[in-house]
């Protein structure tokens, strides 16, 4: 084997994990998987089509993100997001938002800007027709596009991870009464203070906006969500 053709292989068999990772890391965040669930790796392979080598890498890679626990001689278990985990995780988003807002104001394109707007005009749209599961996705790209105009590598991939783990807490949100109306708004006041330079205002609408979703979400019963 030639030198060009072991770096082929090492990169598909990378690109192979991180396939199934994503695959596996999904179907715990979706609810696929109840709690301390064994997660087999033969039959895992096998729905995925893959030997067991690509499968055994990503519950390991899962393991260092905390949501598999492998237990030595044993095997490899779901450790799925709790309710705890999820109030957590909305305290931190409020202090990291705020400050991604803010370097958002500092570095924002004019591009970007009228990404943001677009999506904003889409989710007012799609807003007044109560189409959640289109909302639902406009919500994710809005903060998507807010955390890559902030400018940090690390604050977006901090925060895009966060905002996987509490997927299924955000679409329940979305869909609860009157929250998507009040969503788009504060999506809109974020933008409109992003867009006027003014990083204190953003700052603190960001902030605000996470904890009124997780007072909406308190509103519902975590515990029955998750």
């Amino acid at each position: 084997m030639d030198e060009r053709q072991g770096a082929t292989e090492r990169r598909d068999r990378y690109s192979l994990r991180g396939k199934v990772y994503e695959q596996i890391r999904e179907d715990i965040l979706n609810g696929r998987y109840e709690q301390n669930t064994e997660l087999k790796e033969a039959a895992i392979g096998a729905e995925l089509g893959v030997s067991r080598t690509p499968v055994r890498e990503a519950l390991r890679q899962l393991e260092l993100e905390g949501l598999v626990n492998i237990v030595p001689n044993r095997g490899a278990y779901v450790n799925k997001i709790t309710a705890k985990d999820v109030r957590d995780i909305y305290v931190i988003r409020s202090m990291l938002e705020g400050l991604c807002a803010r370097w958002a104001t500092e570095h924002i394109t004019k591009e970007q800007l009228e990404s943001m707007e677009e999506t904003l005009c889409l989710s007012e749209y799609h807003t007044r027709k109560e189409n959640y599961d289109k909302l639902y996705e406009l919500d994710s790209l809005f903060h998507e596009q807010l955390y890559s105009a902030g400018g940090s590598r690390i604050l977006n991939h901090v925060l895009s991870d966060f905002h996987d783990y509490v997927k299924r807490a955000r679409k329940a949100s979305i869909a609860s009464e009157g929250r998507s109306v009040k969503s788009t708004q504060e999506h809109r006041a974020i933008f409109e203070a992003v867009k006027a330079g003014d990083a204190d205002q953003a700052e603190e609408l960001a902030r605000l906006h996470i904890r009124h979703t997780i007072e909406s979400i308190r509103l519902h019963g975590l515990e029955q969500i998750l």
